[in-house]
């Protein structure tokens, strides 16, 4: 005979299944599509886009492998539905009324590779995926991970304007990863519960254009030298560099960029379906700066960007380095505009 505690844990359980169930059942369809679902991020990303009870439609796009991804992925018993989509054919197929479209397409980087030597062969893969998501779901919000997104964001926005459907608060460069490896290194330096962190970073996503304003950090510790923000700002700048040597050459963040896409498309989810108070960093059109985009806080709402959030009280040693980023950035910008508008 089960025990009356088992009986009421057995009840506890079910109450908050059905309470689960409910709760999904009240929130809006959305569809989120992942263009690069077979590679190193994409396949990670797919797994935790599934698990997201945000989504009611994942669909998974690759020029190859799609077809087992999605099979695969779609075993899992979540009430996501998964469609795999395959080649150039099917990529209308696969953004056909999407809400949210993901972009971790690209070629990955490798030892001694910067994110600028990615360009020539990214740049001409996101160009390709915009033209599509412009004709196919001119109102998705799109997310952009493929590398370097100071370039490849503003590529995205020429094909948009081109097209006639740039929407600048619908656009955005993941900046995630810099933020949780700045909440991680952070937390480690000042011996505080990670979960609890919160840092902002601001500028752009390569190298010295990667600013964290540890001074803004919450919680505040008082137990960190000057030294030592210097030293975590270079390893947050540092971050991508230090898992490929890692990796020896087989590879480049994959999962952890995987779980800061997912968080940064949870938070896209929630600003649509009105959730209030969605703050996260990312990589905008903006006037916080003289410079056309530019990382800092965003309140998400149900049309995207509902407010790019300036950049507060800054250090001496903060500042210094805005300013020292600036030139660098902007010229990863118009690289990429250039290249949109020239080809």
């Amino acid at each position: 005979m089960m025990r009356p505690s088992l009986l009421r844990t057995a009840a506890q359980h079910l109450r908050r299944r059905d309470y689960a169930s409910a709760a999904a059942a009240a929130q809006p369809d959305r569809k989120v599509a992942i263009l690069g679902a077979a590679g190193g991020i994409g396949q990670p990303l797919a797994l935790l886009m599934k698990l997201n009870p945000l989504v009611s439609s994942l669909s998974l796009y690759d020029i190859a492998g799609t077809p087992g991804v999605a099979a695969d992925v779609s075993h899992i018993n979540t009430p996501a539905l998964v469609k795999g989509f395959m080649a150039d054919d099917q990529l209308a197929e696969a953004l056909e009324g999407a809400d949210v479209v993901i972009i971790p397409a690209g070629v990955p980087r490798k030892p001694g590779m910067t994110r600028d030597d990615l360009f020539k062969i990214n740049a001409g893969i996101v160009k390709g995926l915009c033209t599509a998501i412009a004709k196919h779901c001119p109102n998705a919000l799109v997310n952009m991970i493929s590398n370097p997104v100071n370039s490849t964001v503003p590529i995205a926005a020429e094909v948009f304007k081109k097209a006639g459907t740039f929407d600048e608060k619908k656009l955005f460069g993941v900046t995630t990863l810099d933020v949780v490896r700045a909440k991680t290194f952070y937390a480690g330096k000042a011996n505080v519960p990670v979960t609890g962190v919160n840092v902002p970073v601001v500028g752009g996503h390569a190298g010295v254009t990667i600013l964290p304003l540890f001074s803004q950090a919450t919680p505040a510790s008082n137990a960190l030298s000057h030294e030592d923000l210097k030293a975590l700002t270079k390893r947050t700048q540092d971050g991508g560099t230090e898992v490929v040597e890692a990796k020896a050459g087989k590879g480049s963040a994959t999962l952890s960029m995987a779980y800061a896409g997912a968080v940064f498309g949870d938070a896209c989810l929630k600003g649509l379906n009105g959730v209030p108070d969605i703050v996260e960093c990312s990589f905008v059109q903006s006037t916080v700066t003289e410079l056309p985009f530019f990382a800092s806080k965003v309140r998400l709402g149900k049309n995207g960007v509902e407010e790019v959030i300036g950049l507060g009280e800054l250090s001496a040693f903060e500042k210094e380095g805005l300013e020292s980023l600036k030139g660098e950035l902007l010229s990863s910008i118009e690289k990429g505009i250039k290249f949109a508008q020239e080809c």
